[in-house]
């Protein structure tokens, strides 16, 4: 007859294989959500950073998404995203020696523009004097603290703030008034493209839309649930 420890050991076995083996099953459903996993998804690569965190938070939507530079595969994907942290002007650069400046604005699926993203879509950044896409007509500007709040309202807008005002389809009702995560010097202004309002030293957009064109200012990739509840809406658009 097996000892009391031996069958208490064999007990103990069991259930961690039977856990292991039901939760394999629970993250391979969660996996496959209609209309996103096999949804041809491209990140633009480029020399940018917060690549890699875009393409782990579409991961655990269980989006697989290819990272690349080629035109070609960027065309035909069903949704673009293209990221970005860096410099204005230097990234312009880049994507007009590689040709993409041209390729995205040309783009007839959805385009998702995140951070250095949004404001490269705009039509022009102080940062350097930089001409940028031209997508949005809305301009891109630097946070000047107000006379005597100099060391109350910092430079760069760093951390979590809420957004209200959303207008936007890659927002959803339990989007309004959250709050999301920004790190940025630099803001477009309101303006007709405008579909999500945040406010640092002054109004701005944490978020733009034209046509298939969709950016934030905010990284839904660190934000949480509701970060990843805006990816998701646009990855279902």
């Amino acid at each position: 007859m097996p000892e009391t420890g031996d069958l208490l050991f064999f007990y103990i076995q069991f259930i961690i294989i039977w856990t292991m083996f039901f939760s394999e099953i629970k993250f391979e459903t969660w996996n496959m959500k209609p209309g996103t996993y096999n949804m041809n998804i491209v990140i633009i690569k480029y020399n940018a950073g917060n690549i890699e965190s875009v393409n782990n938070a579409l991961t655990r939507l269980g989006v697989k998404a290819e990272i690349t530079s080629d035109h070609e595969k960027i065309r035909n994907a069903d949704k673009v995203i293209f990221p970005g942290v860096g410099e204005a002007s230097t990234t312009m650069e880049y994507l007009r020696n590689q040709g993409l400046d041209k390729l995205i604005v040309s783009l007839k699926q959805p385009v998702l523009g995140i951070c250095l993203g949004l404001q490269l879509m705009c039509s022009h950044s102080e940062e350097n004097n930089t001409e940028c896409l031209g997508i949005f007509d809305e301009k891109v500007t630097r946070f000047i603290p107000n006379p005597g709040e100099e060391f109350i309202t910092k430079v760069p807008h760093m951390g979590w703030n809420s957004i209200s005002n959303l207008k936007s389809r890659i927002f959803s009702k339990e989007t309004e008034n959250q709050y999301v995560y920004f790190v940025h010097s630099y803001f477009a202004k309101l303006g007709k493209h405008t579909t999500a309002t945040c406010s640092y030293i002054n109004p701005f957009s944490a978020a733009l839309q034209k046509d298939n064109f969709y950016a934030t200012q905010f990284h839904p990739e660190k934000s949480g649930t509701v970060g990843a509840k805006i990816l998701e809406n646009f990855i279902n658009l």
